[in-house]
């Protein structure tokens, strides 16, 4: 019996051998034999991808085409750095408008995370949202800090000091803030 691979999707066949998508061919007679020649399928595409850039992009004349697939994407943008800068209404504060200014330097900057990161109003939210998530993930199942917790959130005394104090005083661990709270 013959030994018998399994099949391999179309997918699988094109992302090993990156076989061009488009194929020209046409019939040609050299010297009364017929044959098929095939024309190879070259596309320039002439584009400001780069946005409002910080630093002037040269001349187009000076401009060079640059070859650009899914291996070589990223570091292509990272050369291009893309970027944007706009004005958004202020839906956090309500008041006034929020400056916007992203520089793009892989497909990853375009997650709504990464977004957030590079805007400052935004990254403290996301900082407070991680915090708050770690929180939770800490106090699963632990009545104690859940207790704790609740005694901290019912005492705006304790909780006005606990804000006020510096982050690394308050990471001292739950001794600190239960003796705060006895006093």
């Amino acid at each position: 019996m013959a030994n018998r691979r399994p099949a391999s999707s179309g997918q699988k066949f094109i992302a090993r051998n990156r076989a061009p998508r488009v194929q020209i061919e046409y019939d040609v007679e050299v010297y009364g034999a017929e044959r098929k020649v095939q024309l190879p399928f070259v596309m320039g595409v002439m584009a400001d991808l780069a946005g409002k850039q910080l630093n002037p992009l040269p001349d187009l004349a000076e401009r060079r085409f640059l070859e650009i697939d899914i291996d070589n994407f990223d570091e292509r943008m990272k050369s291009l750095q893309p970027r944007t800068a706009f004005q958004v209404p202020n839906t956090l504060t309500g008041e006034g408008m929020l400056q916007v200014d992203l520089t793009f330097a892989s497909m990853d900057d375009f997650s709504p995370a990464n977004v957030a990161r590079n805007v400052d109003s935004l990254a403290q939210l996301l900082d407070a949202r991680t915090q708050l998530s770690n929180l939770l993930s800490y106090m699963d199942g632990k009545s104690g800090a859940e207790e704790l917790i609740n005694k901290v959130l019912k005492n705006p005394a304790l909780l006005g000091s606990l804000a006020a104090r510096p982050a690394n005083d308050i990471a001292t661990g739950p001794a600190a803030v239960q003796g705060d709270a006895h006093e």
